[in-house]
């Protein structure tokens, strides 16, 4: 007996290595058998990383795995993918997985998806991404073919965690599945045979751009009569859940060749109102169990027909509920005096023949009634719009009565009685005379408080005039922080706005008493940290692209950061992202403004292109308060008088809409007219002060200064301009950063008689006219910061040549004097000889000795004399 045991183990054992080692010897047959089977019936690109066999898994059936399958479509999708699956697996009987084609389909057992992504597409010229089997050659049908025709055993399958999108551009429609499970159990191969399933989900639909459901819960649980034969799915015991509002289904679906034929019926089968409640999204509805209601809500409806690429079913829809009402326990109020009719049809099969017809939608929250009533047709394609608005609104009484939580406080009364009638059509293309509106809305005392601005914004009222082709803002007043604001005008294309793409157009006038920019600010955040992660996320703020309107401004005035404008006047006008500034003017620093430019967020980086005039500006005032005049000039802050300039400039803005420095170009004409200039507070002037001590600054007799400024990439380059000091003439030139860093030049042209005791004795003793008006040019380097400058110049070398020079001068003047009296000595020599002619000849030995001796004793004496002033006048310039 033990032997047998023995033995029988061992035949176990020897079985289970078996199949435990079996599906490595296989392995390579069957990933040829999966590629084989794809390639002879898919017209796609397919991949996949393995195949997987199991003999234990599911023994006594083999266990298979695909992973990682991607199908790739072909023209005219191609390269585009239709469908990725983490891992697909199926179960089969063994002697399966050793068929040959020629013996029959495979017998699969059970099936199970893992992570499906699947889009189905079709494009505007109706061809469809999921046609993707190949055609197999037509064979005739014969007895025998029947008799001994496949059906798959299936006894189990599965869909776990995928997703199905259907994208159809013919229609514009949109289908997103999403959080996919489904199971199913029961045999498929008896001619007649039952299905259980089991599916969740959440479904979005969107049609021409309107979303009629978005991410909407759904859940069924469904048992199935199969009839295989007929491909008809017949409703048994079945239960629906959209969102939390439960149906049950009648009827059946029936496979045809030309599409489905539909023949269903459905409704909830309950009829308390807060079946209604339940439609509504789980995350908007909260804790239904606890919700009184009284009154009753019924939704049926019934879809007959067949579904195709031409036509859809017929189908009625009908939801009403009669004086409901409704309160949340955790809340003061609840809402009352609800009336609900409405139907949504189809009489034709034909999609564009869908209507919706809402001939009563009424509440009341207390004394606050709202009636309203709408009809749309032609859903997939011109879409026509009636519709119908009248009541009151407390905005308050939304929190108090329903449990929605809003990012921001909200209150106020809404006034509203509007009719309109328009087709889509008309609206995108602004067929005015096809939009058919009249009515008013007002609001008043509306309090909107956020987190996102300084203050709460209080309109204290807003009337609204509606006209078929403009809407009237007959009167807008509100007020925020220390801002009052007040406007009127009108709005075009109001409807094409609201219910299309179309941009909102106006034309508006805009006054204030007050306004003060930062009310309209972002609020700052105090904590340092959330500072930081604040600014690494932040944006610019970007204009609306929506907006395509002028306004006209005036307020009296304007405080925006540490200035205060008064008078503001102008027009600005908004498109395409861009902010346009024209003819605007305002008063600021004793002076006036002139503002002309444009401001863009179409990119990124927002940016700017300017043109600014400043006239009569108080230079003390604005060099202080404003900063770009700081970076153009910073020396001017020092000066006292009046400042005249124009300014063109462009660059970038950052996140708080302020230009950046760094980025600006641009070229500026700056006129200062200075009254005083005061140096003890310049560092800069101070230690000019010191380094010419001929000069006092404080007392320039040219304070009217022009220069031309050319400045970009943080770098002011100022052309070269004059200043004078009694008769000494200055031209000053060179460039400093916006980091106040410097490079000057300033050469100045000094007369001689401010160089120095020593220079104005040499010019005394030459006493000449033109050695008296002598200049020379003396050069000061002026490098550093503003606050720490290094000057450096060539005054000591210059006085120095100078002194040479007027050396080289006295030298030359007395050689000329020399010159002249050996002249005269000479003349007179001659003159002595002409008169010894004329003696008789008996003295002419005589006289001609004595004349020569006087000649020679002459020239001594006068060169004598004439050397002796010159030794004595060098050494008096020693």
């Amino acid at each position: 007996m033990k032997k047998a045991l023995k033995i029988l183990g061992g035949i176990i054992i020897t079985l289970f290595l078996i199949l435990l080692i079996a599906p490595f010897a296989f392995q390579s047959q069957i990933k040829d058998l999966v590629k084989n089977y794809i390639n002879d019936n898919l017209n796609a690109k397919v991949e996949f990383t393995d195949v997987d066999l199991s003999l234990i898994q599911n023994f006594p059936k083999a266990h298979v795995s695909v992973d990682n399958l991607v199908i790739t479509n072909n023209a005219p999708f191609k390269d585009e993918t239709f469908a990725t699956v983490k891992s697909i697996s199926f179960s089969m009987p063994l002697p399966e997985l050793f068929k040959n084609t020629s013996e029959g389909p495979m017998v699969i057992n059970s099936i199970h998806v893992n992570e499906a992504m699947v889009t189905l597409k079709t494009d505007k010229l109706g061809n469809h991404n999921y046609d993707i089997t190949k055609e197999s050659p037509e064979t005739p049908t014969t007895e025998d073919s029947t008799e001994n025709g496949f059906a798959f055993e299936i006894e189990d399958y599965s869909i776990s965690n995928s997703a199905i999108t259907y994208l159809d551009e013919t229609s514009n429609m949109e289908v997103y599945i999403t959080e996919l499970n489904h199971s199913g159990k029961g045999v498929f191969s008896a001619e007649t045979s039952e299905l259980d399933t089991e599916t969740e989900t959440n479904v979005s639909f969107s049609m021409d751009s309107t979303n009629y459901l978005t991410n909407n819960h759904f859940k069924l649980d469904a048992l199935l009569a199969l009839d295989l034969e007929n491909s008809k799915y017949t409703f048994k015991e079945n239960k629906a859940l959209i969102n939390q509002l439960p149906l049950e289904f009648d009827g059946y679906v029936q496979l045809m060749d030309e599409g489905q034929d539909i023949d269903l019926t459905f409704q909830n089968p309950g009829s308390s109102f807060k079946d209604f409640l339940a439609l509504i999204p789980e995350t908007y509805s909260k804790d239904l169990d606890k919700v009184e209601t009284n009154g009753d809500f019924k939704i049926s409806g019934a879809v007959k027909g067949l579904l195709s690429e031409e036509t859809i079913p017929t189908f009625d829809i009908a939801i009403t509920s009669n004086n409901a009402a409704f309160k949340y326990p955790d809340l003061p109020k609840g809402i009352n005096d609800i009336t609900i009719n409405t139907i949504i049809k189809n009489e034709t099969g034909e999609k564009d023949d869908t209507y919706v017809d809402i001939k009563t939608l009424n509440f009341a929250i207390d004394q606050d009634k709202f009636k309203s009533s709408a009809t749309i047709r032609n859903l997939t394609s011109n879409m026509q719009v009636q519709a119908f608005v009248d009541g009151v609104l407390n905005l308050s009484n939304l929190t108090k009565a329903y449990p929605i939580t809003l990012d921001n406080e909200l209150s106020g009364i809404l006034k509203g009685n509007i009719n309109t009638s328009f087709d889509m059509d008309a609206v995108e293309n602004n067929r005015y005379e096809r939009i058919k509106t009249s009515g008013n809305l007002t609001l008043t005392n509306l309090v909107y408080s956020s987190e996102g601005f300084q203050n709460p914004i209080q309109i204290e009222t807003a009337s609204l005039d509606f006209n078929p082709s403009i809407v009237n803002v007959t009167n807008f007043k509100a007020r925020t922080g220390q801002s009052d604001l007040q406007m009127n005008g009108s709005l075009k294309n109001f409807m094409g706005f609201i219910f299309g793409k179309n941009k909102l157009q106006g034309n508006f006038n805009l006054n204030s008493n007050n306004l003060v920019v930062s009310d309209f600010m972002t609020s700052e955040v105090e904590n340092e940290e959330e500072t930081s992660a604040n600014n690494a996320e932040s944006s610019p703020t970007k204009i609306p692209d929506f907006l395509d309107c002028t306004i006209q401004a005036k307020a009296n005035t304007v405080v925006y950061d540490n200035l205060e404008l008064k008078n503001l006047n102008g027009t600005l006008s908004i498109k395409d992202q861009e902010a346009n500034l024209q003819n605007m003017t305002a008063n600021i620093f004793d002076g006036t403004l002139a503002l002309m430019g444009t401001v863009s967020t179409k990119n990124d980086t927002p940016t700017f292109n300017m043109n600014l005039g400043a006239e009569d500006f108080d230079i003390s005032k604005s060099f202080k308060d404003l900063e770009l005049l700081q970076a153009l000039a910073p020396i001017a802050k020092f000066l006292e008088g009046q400042l005249n300039t124009t300014i063109s400039l462009n660059g970038n803005l950052d996140e708080q809409m302020t230009p950046s420095l760094n980025s600006i170009s641009g070229s500026a004409f700056a006129e200062l007219l200075t009254r005083e200039i005061n140096t003890s507070n310049s560092p800069l002037l101070n230690q000019l002060d010191n380094t010419f001590n001929f000069i006092d600054f404080d007392a320039l007799s040219d304070k009217d200064l022009k220069t031309d400024l050319v400045f970009d990439n943080g770098q002011v380059n100022v052309k070269p301009f004059k200043l004078a000091y009694k008769d000494i003439d200055i031209e000053i030139s060179g460039s400093h950063g916006f980091d106040q860093n410097m490079n000057y030049k300033a050469v100045l042209d000094v007369p001689a008689k401010y160089l120095g005791s020593e220079v104005n004795r040499l010019i005394g003793k030459i006493n000449d006219n033109e050695v008296n008006n002598i200049s020379i040019p003396v050069t000061a380097n002026i490098t550093g910061a503003i606050s720490n400058p290094a000057i450096s110049t060539d005054l000591n070398a210059s006085v120095s040549k100078l002194t040479q020079q007027l050396i080289e001068i006295q030298k030359e003047k007395l050689l000329n004097e020399g010159a002249g009296a050996i002249k005269d000595l000479l003349s007179g020599i001659g003159q002595a000889q002409e008169s010894a002619h004329q003696e008789s000849a008996a003295d002419s030995t005589e006289t001609t000795t004595n004349n020569s001796n006087t000649v020679q004793q002459g020239i001594k004496n006068v060169l004598g004399g004439l050397l002796n002033k010159q030794k004595k006048e060098s050494d008096s310039i020693k």
